[in-house]
């Protein structure tokens, strides 16, 4: 059958209606959509109170009302044309987007696929108006100062597209996490979310203007998420070339199977970016244990001209001048907050106890004591400067196995008390503290099954896995001598192949090569071109000789087309300290005295990320009185 040709079309312009509904389709997905676009107007109006309410998951109404500045009556006809915003004039104003909105689409692309009304009303305006998104109609009506924008029938213009959306509850719970989204960023603003005349949530805006940002984003975090997101998150706060990172990270005992509470605000606009995502993960390879996704919440913030937020309709996605930059600033960001040990938040806590123990302790005319008192507990003698003792392990006593690694790193013994370098015997004599001298792991009173180190402190009992803690401890020293070794050369020390590597390599894969010669260099890394498809690896880091040189390369190369690759190189070499550290940290069945354990809990103290051993696993737990309490039903 001989090919037919299709019969020439003419090219024409598409009609208004239709160019608005083809728009929707980018804009506006679901009734979720809908929410997220009018909630972005309210915020750039400068609402201080947002109520949204729906019917049949947002299918039926939604409607947003705010108390922000309002709309004049002789702008309320142009907010509902295509390409209408008064966000931005110019391209200057494009090119620095500070505003939530500005395409000036969302309005004229959900009034061609609903029924929509806006109702508004100015400062200083007698009354308010409406005016009807079908007919045009303006009329006066009743409102305070603000906007009200109704959305009725969602998709009633194009039915097939509502044919796509799913159950009432399944489209509800969209439209929440669509509002919650913008409540994590601005905690000076009320929300409430009503749903078939139903409250089904809300948050309040921050009661005092004298708090800092910091304080008012933890109490919504906390009236988000609950406390347990606090209590099981550090805080986030970094600066670097010129990007600040700051928020909250979940700690690795609070990751989660699914990555449902992740959350990345780029100028207080939530974004799902791959830099940002690929950052925080990398921060955590080397705490958290398997598949695991990590939990936290952060706010980026960068100057508007390095951020291009005009990527698409949706304005979720953005993409960074120098995304290299970003994706170091988070990522230092999140290591610099996860590797601070977290017993050290113990130490304030217990001394705080300790001080109001003993304020109460002063009155005479009060006989009732705190339960932790530092003068009515078994653990007095642990917190007071009399009996403060400075436990220092014996070098000699410490397993055969260190021997391989102990001309690379010390073990127990910290570096920075001069006698514990040259001590051969235990150091148990008192030693002068001060009054407030705090040990957040406690002291040790037992090892069982050779296998946990038992000890006890102001809030409870302290288990600790010593095999995992003490694997951390020499993995952190020998990385900590690599980096200062590194640093020393400035560039990764390299080790040439007596016979290249070579492998076929995509277009994408020379090109890297090619463009980041000089990066790749002071990685350790000399990559070049054996032919158009083939690179061939002459050189790789001296520490990574005996791996596989053609893995790491393309993983290299991969990683610099999109993100840092030094992680590779970094995460390669952690890989083989890891090792070493494993096979040189003290084994099972290895008894302890008093005195090692001891050293071993001062040391975990001052170690960073010895919460988690290598492998992401938890070193130590602690148990409080209240549940040793519940355990045998005491007070009951």
């Amino acid at each position: 059958m001989p090919f037919e040709t299709a019969p020439r079309r003419p090219i024409r312009e598409l009609p208004d209606e239709l160019i608005s509904q083809i728009a929707a389709g980018e804009v506006v997905e679901r009734p979720a959509s809908v929410v997220r676009e009018l909630v972005d107007n309210t915020l750039d109006a400068g609402a201080t109170q947002i109520t949204v309410r729906l019917s049949a998951g947002g299918v039926r109404l939604i409607a947003v009302e705010d108390d922000g500045v309002g709309i004049a009556p002789d702008e309320l006809a142009i907010a509902l044309r295509r390409h209408a915003t008064s966000k931005i004039t110019n391209l200057t104003d494009l090119e620095s987007v500070g505003t939530m909105g500005f395409r000036g689409e969302a309005l004229a692309a959900i009034n061609s696929i609903a029924d929509c009304a806006l109702i508004s009303r100015p400062a200083g305006q007698a009354t308010a108006f409406s005016l009807n998104g079908l007919t045009g109609e303006l009329s006066p009506a009743a409102r305070a100062q603000g906007t009200t924008v109704e959305v009725k029938e969602l998709f009633f213009s194009t039915p097939a597209r509502r044919k796509f959306l799913k159950t009432d509850a399944t489209e509800l719970a969209h439209c929440i996490e669509a509002v919650r989204r913008h409540a994590l960023v601005r905690p000076e603003v009320g929300f409430a979310i009503w749903h078939d005349g139903k409250l089904v949530e809300q948050w309040r805006a921050s009661s005092s203007s004298t708090e800092n940002q910091e304080s008012q984003r933890n109490q919504r975090l906390k009236d988000v998420f609950g406390d347990d997101f606090i209590n099981q998150s550090v805080q986030v706060d970094h600066t670097q070339n010129g990007i600040r990172v700051t928020g909250r990270a979940g700690i690795p005992d609070h990751a989660r199977s699914r990555a449902d509470q992740q959350f990345a605000y780029v100028n207080q606009r939530f974004v799902r970016d791959k830099v940002i995502t690929h950052a925080a993960r990398s921060a955590y390879e080397d705490v958290l244990h398997g598949h695991r996704q990590p939990v936290y919440v952060l706010y980026v913030e960068i100057e508007p001209t390095r951020v291009d937020v005009n990527v698409h309709p949706t304005k979720i996605e953005v993409r960074f001048r120098d995304g290299r930059e970003v994706h170091q600033a988070v990522r230092h960001a999140v290591e610099n907050a996860l590797a601070a040990p977290r017993a050290a938040v113990m130490t304030q806590q217990s001394a705080q106890m300790a001080q109001m123990a003993q304020n109460t302790q002063n009155e005479p005319s009060n006989q009732s004591f705190s339960r932790f008192s530092a003068s009515n507990t078994p653990l007095a003698g642990i917190f007071t400067a009399s009996t403060a003792i400075n436990y220092v392990a014996n070098r000699e006593l410490l397993p055969s196995e260190t021997h391989q690694i102990s001309d690379v790193t010390a073990v127990w013994p910290p570096q920075n008390n001069p006698q514990t370098a040259t001590s051969n015997s235990f150091d148990s004599s008192p030693k002068n503290h001060s009054d407030d001298t705090i040990w957040p792991l406690g002291r040790a009173i037992a090892q069982l099954q050779g296998i946990y180190i038992l000890a006890e402190n102001a809030q409870g009992l302290v288990i600790v896995d010593m095999h995992a803690a003490h694997e951390r401890i020499v993995y952190e020293r020998l990385k900590s001598q690599i980096n200062v070794a590194e640093a020393a050369k400035s560039s990764l020390s390299s080790q040439p192949l007596l016979i290249p590597a070579t492998f076929a390599a995509t277009p994408l894969e020379v090109s890297t090569a090619q463009e980041c010669a000089e990066t790749l260099l002071q990685l350790g890394l000399d990559i070049t071109a054996f032919s158009p498809k083939t690179l061939a690896v002459r050189a790789v880091p001296t520490t990574l000789a005996k791996g596989d040189a053609v893995e790491l390369a393309r993983s290299v190369l991969a990683e610099l087309a999109l993100h840092d690759a030094s992680t590779v190189i970094q995460r390669a070499q952690n890989e083989i300290l890891s090792t070493m550290a494993c096979h040189g940290a003290v084994r099972a069945n290895r008894k302890l005295t008093l005195d090692e354990m001891n050293a071993l809990l001062r040391q975990m103290e001052e170690t960073e990320r010895s919460d988690q051993c290598n492998h992401g696993r938890s070193t130590w737990r602690q148990i409080s009185i209240k549940e040793l309490d519940a355990l045998f039903m005491r007070g009951r």
